[in-house]
């Protein structure tokens, strides 16, 4: 058998059968079948389609176009401009912030505080979280201002306002509030937080509300010392008095931190830089606090009962110059200065220039010994009046001829005794005048006092050329010639210290950042006149206070030697420049014969009861000495009173 299988035979496919009409399928081998012809009615309509290539170059054009547009604006973001826009980015996400410097204190002698700083916050906010796009609120800054405005106490159309400043991310609500003030924004700030978590419809109108710790100053004694230590301003500086005049060294130097925030928010995570602040320096004053306290007492009780203008005390260590107090009535309390008395701001002890009065005879005595023209016992005739110049002179009260020694006119107070005594200085009244002037200048009248501080005035007094008729016998019992109440304590000083006029001096030294105490420059000494003088002097003082026929009975202080000398005169009114009313004033220094302590007291323009220096400053001299006496532990020494005499028999 063979393996080829036969060939197959090829069976032809049944015919389909024809449907009536329908076109004859050409048979095979026939040929192509005929077209129509065109336009042959009935025949189909064939519609061409174009070619879609162009329409995909274009498209494609257009892409590339847009993409080359994105490679160009991304290659410039992130290669040419890339430092200018992360600047931009810096900015925006970093801010900057202060870092108040802790102002240093100032305290007494003692170490006690009279002016401190406590924790406070400057309350802040974020304009740009108070606008429409943020809050979804046309009203948001006035919302919350009236939110803000009851515990900050300000107007809240001022709060708004600045809830609005455009162009920043930082506006300053309030300085220095205290801790309370920002617990009570807090608690405000969480409750609408906490309403916003269940009420979608509650918007946080105090999101953007901030605070940055600060410090605000305090006195912790309210009114003691205020005209010294003044007091410091809304922008944290001193605004007056010692914080004024310190504020260098109080305020310290600010430091500044920089950091990422976001809503308003330190970033923790993110890195920030700081610069520290230097706190400022302690400063500590020669002033003590009790004996502080005392002086304003006495002072401010005796201005309300002689229903007077104002008045001040000095008191000062006769030994080392040193201010022990300095107080002034009336005062005010720095530490609300909207319910202060503008005309009691500032320091009247040391800005108020006004005529000294019969205390400043104890200066022309001074001329008088240390000339050798006369000595205590000297008699002086002193009649009821005494024509000089253009002037017809008379003491304080109406008297027969006086036999008085000139001590006796020291005691007395006479202002006649005085001019006859002064007239013995030179060989012609210009020659009296000149040397007269001389030891006034020496005892620091018509100078600074060396305190350096704000607004203190020097008095006035003219160059003996200067002078007029009237006042070359006025000058020497203490009219036409003006100065401050330091002034006038110093002199009483420098005849307690032997003669040796030492500087005043308020600032014992401070204390720096670093712990180290640097004390004070030491003060300058000038000799006025010679210890023998200044004992001779402290004698005929005793006589004022001591001796029946003296002027300062009220002064005296059991167990102990006291030397002082009244004044009562005609005082300025700084309102109209004319004579109106009175000064009244005491100054003295005990123990006499070694002495510790100087007081001195004026009263201006005194209305109800006595203006008679003796009469009203007497007593607070006494008060007040009694009281440093014994704070310092000072004895008395036991001598006895030289008692020289105050009149002879002609």
């Amino acid at each position: 058998m063979s393996d080829r299988e036969p060939p197959r035979r090829r069976v032809p496919a049944p015919a389909r059968p024809v449907r009536p009409g329908a076109p004859r399928r050409p048979a095979s081998g026939a040929g192509p079948a005929r077209r129509p012809a065109a336009g042959r009615p009935g025949g189909p309509k064939v519609i061409r389609l174009g070619s879609p290539r162009p329409r995909l170059r274009m498209v494609s054009l257009a892409l590339a176009l847009v993409m080359i547009a994105f490679v160009v604006r991304l290659l410039q973001v992130q290669a040419v401009d890339a430092s200018v826009y992360a600047a931009k980015a810096e900015q925006n996400r970093y801010v900057g912030r202060t870092l108040a410097a802790e102002r240093g204190e100032i305290t007494d002698r003692n170490g006690i505080e009279l002016a401190t700083s406590v924790d406070a916050y400057d309350i802040t906010a974020d304009p740009t979280m108070f606008t429409p796009e943020s809050t979804k609120l046309g009203d948001a800054p006035e919302q919350a201002a009236a939110l803000l405005a009851p515990i900050l106490g300000q107007d809240a159309s001022d709060i708004a306002r600045k809830l609005k400043t455009p162009n920043t991310r930082y506006t300053l609500l309030a300085h220095r509030q205290t801790p309370q003030v920002w617990t009570q924004i807090k608690d405000l700030k969480s409750t609408l937080a906490a309403k916003t978590g269940t009420d979608p419809t509650t918007v946080s109108v105090l999101a953007g509300v901030l605070a940055v710790p600060a410090s605000k100053r305090v006195y912790p004694n309210a009114e003691l010392a205020a005209g010294l230590l003044g007091w410091v301003s809304a922008d944290g500086k001193g605004g007056g008095g010692l914080e004024q005049k310190l504020n260098g060294e109080l305020s310290g130097k600010d430091g500044e931190i920089r950091y990422a925030q976001s809503g308003g928010r330190q970033v923790p995570t993110a890195d920030s830089t700081e610069t520290p602040a230097v706190p400022g320096s302690d400063v500590e004053l020669t002033i003590d606090r009790d004996i502080q306290w005392a002086a304003q007492n006495a002072i401010t009780e005796q201005v309300k009962e002689s229903k007077a203008d104002r008045g001040y005390v000095i008191v000062q260590d006769t030994r080392t110059g040193q201010i022990l107090a300095m107080a002034n009535s009336p005062g005010f309390d720095p530490n609300d200065l909207t319910r202060a008395n503008p005309g009691a701001l500032g320091n009247a002890a040391l800005q108020d220039a006004y005529e000294p009065g019969s205390t400043a005879k104890v200066m022309s005595m001074a001329a008088v010994l240390e000339e050798n023209v006369a000595t205590p016992a000297t008699h002086v005739v002193v009649p009821n009046r005494l024509h000089r110049g253009d002037r017809l002179f008379k003491d304080d009260i109406d008297h027969p001829t006086w036999y008085l020694t000139l001590n006796g006119v020291l005691a007395k107070s006479s202002n006649i005794g005085t001019i006859l005594a002064t007239g013995q200085l030179g060989k012609t009244q210009a020659q009296s005048n000149r040397i007269l002037y001389s030891y006034l200048r020496k005892f620091g009248l018509g100078s600074y006092t060396g305190l350096d501080f704000p607004g203190e005035t020097k008095g006035i007094l003219a160059p003996p050329g200067q002078w007029s008729t009237s006042q070359q016998f006025t000058i020497p019992f203490g009219q036409g010639v003006s100065l401050n109440a330091l002034q006038a304590a110093s002199v009483y000083s420098t005849i307690a210290n032997g003669g040796v006029r030492v500087e005043p001096s308020l600032i014992r030294g401070t204390n720096g950042a670093d712990g180290r105490f640097t004390p004070a420059a030491q003060p300058r000494k000038t000799r006025v006149v010679s210890e023998k003088t200044a004992k001779t002097l402290a004698k005929m003082l005793e006589s004022v206070v001591d001796d029946e026929e003296g002027t300062g009975a009220k002064a005296r202080i059991p167990g102990y030697r006291v030397a002082g000398k009244t004044g009562t005169a005609n005082r300025v009114d700084p309102a109209t420049g004319r004579y109106h009313g009175y000064t009244s004033s005491f100054a003295g220094f005990a123990p006499a014969d070694s002495p510790r302590v100087t007081v001195y007291c004026a009263i201006q323009n005194a209305t109800k009861g006595s203006y008679f220096g003796g009469q009203i400053c007497g007593p607070i001299y006494k008060e007040v000495m009694e009281f440093a006496l014994k704070t310092l532990q000072v004895p008395p020494t036991g001598a006895k009173a030289a008692n020289l005499p105050v009149a002879f028999t002609p």
